[in-house]
């Protein structure tokens, strides 16, 4: 009763919990097998990194000590199946003790059956006595949310929808919505494959919040324009859309390929200079830079929920004095007058407040962003989290501001 999507799943978590990959990573260093089990696999894995704190705690009164990770990376595919994904009893249990055996845990066979069984007598009901959001948040996360915390992790719970960016004078595919700030977006478990015109090259995956830094640089044609830490490249297509002429910088050689195969299959072009921005000087300074900085990524929990499981608090410290060494770079790079958009997907309010000297901050105005209104600061600043746009199925947390060089 072997299942691949369950091998998958069990194989990516024990991946990222045991060896402190990431989700996707590990995703490539599964063997070649058919892609919707892969598929399948990845989201099962990610139902349960997503619930893993919800699901450890129904398990829990029913284990006398702790089981070795994969055991209970076994466990807790099989009460997700029975919890949160409607798997008949039987072939949830079923499923999984098949995968104890065949993962070489046969010896914990019987407990796989013993406590699932237990699991399953207590039911869904279980899920109504416990504060899921705060059992699926590390403290330390939930406490530098502040008054969000509790909205953001509910928000956490479910799926991300699959957002995309339209080329220029392409119309929305069937079957999409389009969102107030121009996104297309796309039900949660969409293949991006299987979207009209991807293949063409007509439109890119890039999240409705991802989509804003980009669009609040206002770029004009011909200006000459910066993208700082530029793959996968769905910020340098939107400036280079716009007509700009656009240099895209990316330090990894992989991620470089990945960003040029990108513009090629999108008919886009820009200048690519594989350097790291900290050590690059420019032949001219630009007009307008966007700085994307690497960040702790906590603003797409939604999308990668691998990262309250790998992240640390003592993260953000080293993460927040890079983010300063590559603003200071980027204002060397800029024209007196030249603006500046610094972004970065996290949550955390200590990657909001790195500053450089030299550059003065100038406020987005509410008609900027007349299309989410919530999303303004009191600063002026952007501030976007998942559970906005809750009714419409939220977005990932954000923050951007521009800055002018002086």
């Amino acid at each position: 009763m072997t299942d691949p999507t369950r091998e998958t799943a069990f194989d990516l978590l024990n991946a990222v919990l045991e060896r402190g990959r990431s989700l996707d990573e590990a995703l490539n260093g599964i063997p070649a097998s058919d892609p919707r089990d892969r598929s399948a696999g990845h989201r099962l894995a990610a139902a349960v990194l997503r619930r893993a704190g919800t699901l450890d705690a129904v398990l829990e009164p029913f284990l006398r000590k702790e089981p070795p990770l994969p055991v209970r990376n076994v466990l807790r595919i099989g009460a997700a199946g029975l919890l949160l994904l409607n798997t008949p009893i039987h072939a949830a249990v079923g499923t999984a003790v098949a995968l104890a055996k065949s993962r070489g845990l046969t010896p914990f066979a019987g407990l796989t059956n013993a406590v699932l069984r237990k699991v399953a007598e207590a039911g869904v009901a279980v899920l109504e006595t416990l504060d899921s959001p705060r059992l699926d948040t590390p403290p330390w996360l939930w406490a530098s949310w502040g008054a969000n915390a509790r909205a953001i992790a509910t928000a956490h719970q479910q799926e991300a929808p699959l957002d995309c960016t339209l080329k220029p004078g392409t119309p929305a595919p069937e079957n999409s919505v389009v969102l107030p700030t121009g996104s297309v977006r796309f039900p949660a478990g969409t293949r991006v494959a299987d979207i009209p015109g991807f293949d063409r090259g007509e439109l890119w995956v890039q999240d409705a919040a991802a989509a804003l830094p980009a669009m609040l640089l206002h770029t004009l044609p011909g200006e000459t324009v910066a993208d700082l830490c530029a793959a996968p490249g769905g910020k340098t297509a939107q400036l280079a859309a716009t007509g700009a002429k656009v240099t895209a910088l990316e330090r990894d050689p992989v991620r470089m390929d990945r960003l040029a195969g990108n513009l090629a299959r999108w008919g886009l072009a820009a200048e690519l200079v594989r350097a790291d921005a900290t050590d690059w000087t420019p032949a001219v300074r630009f007009d307008a830079i966007l700085l994307d900085a690497p960040c702790s990524a906590t603003g797409t929990i939604r999308r990668h929920p691998d990262v309250p499981h790998l992240k640390r608090s003592s993260d953000i410290r080293s993460l927040v004095a890079s983010q300063e060494r590559l603003l200071a770079a980027a204002a060397a790079m800029l024209k007196p007058g030249g603006r500046l958009i610094y972004a970065v997907c996290s949550l955390q309010p200590e990657e909001a407040a790195v500053r450089a000297g030299g550059l003065r901050p100038d406020p987005f105005t509410p008609d900027e962003l007349g299309a989410m209104p919530e999303a303004l600061t009191p600063e002026g600043f952007l501030r976007t989290h998942p559970a906005l746009w809750a009714e419409r199925g939220g977005m990932d947390g954000f923050f951007a501001m521009r800055l002018i060089k002086e």
